[in-house]
């Protein structure tokens, strides 16, 4: 079967040593772009077997184009090929479904695995990927888990900005027994009791809060 494949990236040299290293494995490199408009407007029309996206591109983020590229229910499958490793992006990758995974520092041979792994409908990532989503975002799952549903409510609405007023007018309960929830929230995450702590780690993990 020979397998088809678009390639977006910005950096102009990026993209041609990529392109390069794909066709050394004998692969059909139907388009390589510089945007993630076009690529989403060729992974439309090419509807190549694999697309190779980074995340940060200009018009539209590798995540936005795989996100519209699902809405629409089309075929390919999505490799992110990135240098970020940090727990936010994993989560929204692992959030999207996402088949492939891979850094920008490994070997190429990686990447080949990926393809392989893909287009058999099989997952690839990267093993740092696998390392941050088992120590990192694994064990806060658990913690959201000892959240009763009223606490967990009240984490999702912090999470989106809301300040105890606003969530008890959403809620219809008092501004005291919002606080007196978030004060158990802190308790069971085991935050600090400084001020803004559990807003800011609402914030920080907010593609995860809203996901479970």
């Amino acid at each position: 079967m020979e397998i088809s494949i678009l390639v977006a990236d910005d950096h102009p040299m990026l993209l041609k040593g990529l392109v390069e290293e794909l066709n050394s494995f004998n692969y059909n490199i139907v388009f390589s772009v510089d945007n993630g408009a076009q690529a989403l407007n060729d992974i439309k029309n090419l509807k190549p077997n694999v697309a190779i996206l980074d995340i940060e591109m200009p018009l539209l983020s590798g995540f936005e184009v795989i996100q519209k590229c699902t809405e629409e229910g089309l075929e390919t499958k999505f490799i992110i090929l990135t240098s970020h490793k940090e727990k936010a992006y994993i989560l929204k990758a692992q959030n999207l479904n996402i088949q492939g995974y891979i850094l920008k520092d490994e070997p190429s041979i990686e990447l080949h695995k990926c393809i392989q792994a893909v287009v058999k409908g099989e997952s690839y990532f990267s093993s740092e990927f696998e390392d941050v989503k088992q120590n990192e975002i694994s064990p806060e799952i658990e913690k959201l888990k000892y959240l009763s549903p009223s606490e967990r409510t009240i984490v999702r609405l912090i999470a989106k900005g809301h300040v105890s007023k606003d969530i008890a007018e959403v809620l219809t309960i008092s501004v005291r027994t919002v606080e007196k929830h978030r004060s158990n929230i802190i308790k069971k995450l085991d935050l600090t009791n400084e001020m803004d702590a559990l807003s800011n780690w609402a914030q920080e993990h907010k593609d995860l809060i809203l996901s479970v």
